[in-house]
């Protein structure tokens, strides 16, 4: 659980410094410096997805993992949850009591809903490669200081959510790292580094991806990889 411990760690630094700028960052450093990460992410995913072994299984787990996806429309609900999260909050304002619980449930949507916490928990599970985590690390922790210098302290316990979030999904990949094959984790994760390469896309506002929809893909193409033939 290495790199879920470093995301809580960079969030809580990124909090302490986001209270000493309360102004604000500038947008300018604020967009440079998303713009940075989000070419680094694109890279770790390539190098991710590049690792497969047989490119069948991954494209046949990318249709079947969007066909279960937009069947369920993850994506649809978890934009229902936030938007009803945000109006409760919302209406009852940002100062005050509820200030607190605004950042912090603000902040852990947007830090546990999605691929890299996701693919990089599993990962850093089956394999113990936190790269994805560290990654995001650095991104959460650049976010963080955005939130809260306008939404405050509560931020910065949104980082008890990605302990238990992605902490249990590491324990539960370890456990299965026991039974999977070499194949099926290689399959996997190119899977994942795919959805990675689509956070890249989504953060460079180069095109909007319903990347929760294909989340699927990845416990698709292990199956998948499972019972292949060799």
């Amino acid at each position: 659980m290495k790199g879920t411990l470093v995301n809580a760690a960079a969030v809580i630094i990124g909090s302490g410094l986001g209270l000493a700028l309360k102004q604000g960052i500038p947008e300018k450093y604020r967009n440079t410096l998303v713009q940075g990460m989000s070419l680094a992410v694109g890279v770790i995913g390539l190098q991710m997805a590049l690792k497969t072994q047989n490119i069948l299984i991954v494209i046949m787990g990318i249709a079947v993992g969007a066909i279960i996806g937009e069947t369920l429309n993850i994506d649809g609900g978890l934009n229902k949850i936030g938007a009803w999260l945000s109006a409760k909050l919302s209406s009852a304002g940002a100062e005050g009591p509820n200030s607190i619980g605004r950042g912090f449930v603000t902040a852990s949507l947007v830090y546990c809903i999605g691929a890299m916490a996701v693919v990089g928990s599993i990962q850093d599970g089956l394999t113990g490669d936190t790269s994805i985590l560290y990654a995001k690390s650095l991104l959460d922790g650049i976010i963080s200081i955005v939130f809260t210098s306008s939404m405050g302290i509560g931020v910065a316990f949104s980082s008890l959510s990605i302990l238990i979030y992605q902490g249990l999904i590491t324990v539960l990949a370890g456990f299965f790292s026991a039974i999977l094959s070499d194949r099926v984790v290689t399959e996997l994760t190119a899977t994942g580094g795919i959805l990675i390469v689509g956070v890249s896309i989504l953060m460079l506002e180069l095109k909007n991806i319903k990347l929760a929809n294909l989340l699927p893909a990845i416990p698709a193409a292990a199956a998948i990889a499972y019972f292949w033939p060799t």
